[in-house]
């Protein structure tokens, strides 16, 4: 399978895509409004490449499974094969940047998690990860200080920094690849800032990282 990245400069290429790593809890306010525990260690899952749809166009969202909740965050495209990297090595494995939703069937994930079971289908549905296009990382060379933020119907919802990560950028990268080894194509989701909440059909968006660029998008 593959998907198309947007570049900034109008260029497009294609990479292969493989699978989203994702982070739970990396921003301390979010692991409150959700009354989780501090982890140890960061929480990761995993969402398959039939989660990626393109976060330019308007993307469905399930309304026949509770309520779909936005989480927002910055989105890493790997380039290079990843296992048991350093930190140094990890800032060299970025290829670009871009801002991703990881949707979460909220009442789906709190009935699993009650029963101690597992919530991946809470999570790696088909469309569950609308993804931006990416901006190549010598634009945001602070990888410690990304702002990014999300409107809904013009209101602010959610905005944060990378510096408010728990695990910044590359101790993530570095900590997934001890696990899971990356590969060129691959994405890794940072974690999402407060402010989490469910969307509905016809939810108009405004997603901003840094200034850099703008994506603008609905709920159908």
């Amino acid at each position: 399978m593959k998907y198309r990245h947007h570049w900034l400069s109008g260029d497009r290429i294609d990479l292969p895509t493989g699978k989203v790593v994702c982070v739970g809890r990396n921003y301390a306010k979010h692991i409150q409004e959700l009354n989780n525990p501090l982890p140890d260690d960061p929480v990761l899952f995993i969402k398959p490449a039939t989660s990626l749809v393109p976060l330019e166009a308007p993307f469905p969202i399930p309304t026949d499974r509770g309520e779909v909740h936005h989480e927002t965050e910055i989105a890493i495209l790997i380039d290079t094969r990843l296992q048991n990297a350093s930190e140094g090595e990890s800032i060299d494995a970025i290829k670009a940047l871009g801002l991703a939703l990881d949707l979460t069937l909220r009442d789906v994930q709190s009935r699993l998690k009650a029963k101690g079971l597992p919530w991946e289908i809470a999570k790696a549905f088909d469309g569950s990860c609308p993804v931006s296009g990416f901006i190549a990382k010598e634009h945001l060379p602070n990888l410690d200080d990304i702002h990014f933020s999300l409107k809904i119907n013009g209101e602010t919802r959610q905005e944060d920094t990378s510096a408010h990560m728990l695990t910044s950028i590359t101790g993530l990268i570095s900590y997934i690849s001890r696990h899971f080894t990356l590969e060129p194509g691959d994405i890794v989701l940072t974690g999402t800032p407060a402010g989490v909440g469910p969307l509905k059909p016809g939810d108009q968006l405004e997603l901003a990282i840094s200034e850099r660029f703008t994506v603008t998008t609905s709920c159908l």
